[in-house]
């Protein structure tokens, strides 16, 4: 088997818009079958993305032989449950961001993993698969920027990967829609012990994103760190001492390279490049966020 069947669990916009396409120009990926509960709306979508074969439940698309992976961008609550039902069924899975509800959710998946560990399951956060964000991991290590101090970011998960560790304790200020009743903007300290990070994020505040990397001795700068755009080369800048190294990386889709990383994991029989476990880790930062805005105090993490 040269390429992955992959099969598509709904017809969710970052999927139809963003996943499915780049994974369509991959060189490991085949999108073969694409599943919604209105048969109608499967087959308009995947003729419209020319899918070859559409379902009208998740169900059949887990039975149909001819998938070998699932993707699935389901609304969060079916993460987890649709994720087990694939893995019960013999595919892979990719499941998007977040990983479940809560950390205890994110481990019955972990659980559910274990008993099948010739399957690959992975949580789908693409930046990390992006060259800018392996050159920013390979100067910190590098010591480019001497002892690592703090991150100002928009992401936990950024912030883990950087550190390449966990986060003590946090504290958190959540402010909440009264409307919709969920967080629309939060700020934090995360509590590395040899450092920090700091980051604001919000669904409700003007489009912006910017990563700042700052150790002893100098600091990194990501341009656009999640939403690198698949058609224009991303900057970074690389500054020690008084020195300023900028980077013009290569035209590359962050998705397009998920795809064909996780791809290859199955078909090589390897290790996927983030494994499920992280996925939980990251749930517990967040739970513990949440926690400390609840409490206006430090919050460890559990």
């Amino acid at each position: 088997m040269t390429k992955v069947r992959w099969g598509v669990l709904s017809t969710a916009k970052i999927g139809t818009e963003k996943v499915i396409p780049a994974m369509q120009k991959s060189e490991f990926c085949e999108i073969s079958a694409l599943a919604s509960r209105d048969i109608n709306r499967a087959r308009e979508v995947a003729q419209r993305l020319q899918i070859p074969k559409s379902h009208g439940s998740y169900e059949d698309l887990l039975a149909d032989p001819d998938v070998d992976a699932i993707y699935n961008p389901l609304p969060n609550h079916l993460h987890v449950p649709l994720s087990i039902q694939a893995l019960e069924a013999g595919k892979h899975v990719l499941c998007e961001k977040p990983i479940g509800l809560s950390s205890a959710e994110g481990q019955r998946l972990v659980d559910a993993g274990k008993r099948f560990p010739q399957l690959k399951l992975m949580e789908a956060f693409m930046y990390r698969h992006h060259s800018q964000w392996r050159q920013a991991r390979q100067w910190v290590s590098e010591g480019r920027i001497g002892a690592l101090r703090t991150i100002g970011c928009y992401d936990i998960s950024s912030s883990r990967f950087i550190y390449d560790a966990e986060p003590n304790r946090v504290c958190g200020i959540v402010e909440y829609d009264a409307s919709f009743k969920t967080d629309r903007l939060s700020s934090a300290i995360l509590d590395f012990g040899s450092g920090t990070s700091t980051f604001t994020c919000s669904t409700q505040l003007v489009p912006y994103q910017r990563v700042n990397i700052f150790g002893t001795l100098g600091r990194v700068e990501i341009e656009i760190p999640f939403n690198a755009p698949p058609d224009q080369r991303c900057k970074m800048w690389c500054q020690t001492g008084t020195e300023i190294e900028e980077v013009t990386l290569e035209v590359c889709n962050q998705y397009t390279l998920q795809g064909d990383l996780f791809s290859q994991a199955i078909l090589n029989n390897t290790p996927v490049p983030t494994p499920i476990e992280d996925a939980v880790a990251n749930m517990r930062v967040m739970e513990a966020v949440v926690r400390s805005g609840a409490s206006g105090q430090w919050e460890a993490v559990v």
